[in-house]
């Protein structure tokens, strides 16, 4: 995609964060003040998804007030019709493109939540490390401006896996899940050496969390057969016969 001049100094800004030494907290600070600039936005917020309690964590927020931010973490999140959804695409996504926006605007979570603070066209990426989300960039517009374009979505989607990375080291510097964290990092490196493909790693880690083949095909939106089709091949190139085997083949890594 072709940049301007002022969009290529801020991706690479972006990337020296992103590849700097720093907390997860002040990363996602920094980063989103810059894609503030990069995607000619106003608001920004990120959180930590904790699946152990099934709700985001750890905000990290720029121009929205911390009362209404109160008020999402402690209800609207439970009652949010485009986040579980959103949450679930392994890309940046605006909202209209999972919900149209004249249902959107009819929302409670549209009217008691975002307008208060100025919210009108969002768009985010949620960060996964083989298979699980570990945070998210959550970017908005205001109503005088217009929705995110083709190409603007095209460049927070690249900037996504390094931010991913870059999450990912973070929170296992502050040790932060770390067993589940390590374990990824030990799929990724057997994934390498394997050859895995994304898709197969995906699958690795859903039977590492002890998913069945069933619940693999609903997680990745693949079918059953799909699914097989893909252990088949993940046990081929690690010479492996079952489950219990794989299990130890990443752990030993």
């Amino acid at each position: 995609m072709n940049l301007t001049v002022k969009q290529t100094d801020i991706v690479f800004r972006i990337m020296r964060e992103l590849s700097g030494d720093q907390d997860s907290a002040r990363l996602r600070r920094r980063v989103g003040s810059l894609l503030l600039d990069l995607l000619d936005a106003r608001y920004f917020a990120s959180y930590v998804w904790d699946d152990a309690v099934g709700e985001f964590t750890d905000r990290v927020s720029l121009n929205m007030s911390d009362e209404n931010l109160n008020s999402y973490e402690g209800y609207f999140q439970y009652r949010d019709p485009i986040t579980p959804v959103l949450q679930r695409r392994r890309k940046a996504t605006c909202v209209s493109e999972i919900l149209p926006r004249r249902r959107f605007v009819r929302t409670e979570f549209f009217n008691d939540f975002l307008s208060r603070d100025g919210l009108h066209y969002g768009m985010n990426y949620y960060a996964y490390a083989s298979g699980r989300n570990i945070g998210d960039l959550r970017i908005w517009r205001g109503s005088d401006q217009e929705d995110f374009t083709r190409r603007e979505i095209a460049i927070l989607d690249a900037i996504g896996p390094a931010f991913t990375n870059a999450m990912r080291t973070a929170l296992m510097r502050e040790g932060r899940n770390n067993p589940e964290l390590n374990l990824l990092a030990a799929l990724d490196r057997a994934a390498t050496q394997a050859t895995l493909t994304k898709r197969e790693k995906e699958v690795c880690a859903a039977i590492l969390a002890g998913h069945s083949d069933k619940q693999i095909a609903e997680i990745c939106g693949i079918s059953f057969t799909t699914v097989r089709t893909h252990i088949k091949h993940v046990y081929e190139k690690f010479g492996i016969s079952g489950r219990s085997q794989l299990v130890k083949r990443i752990t030993c890594h």
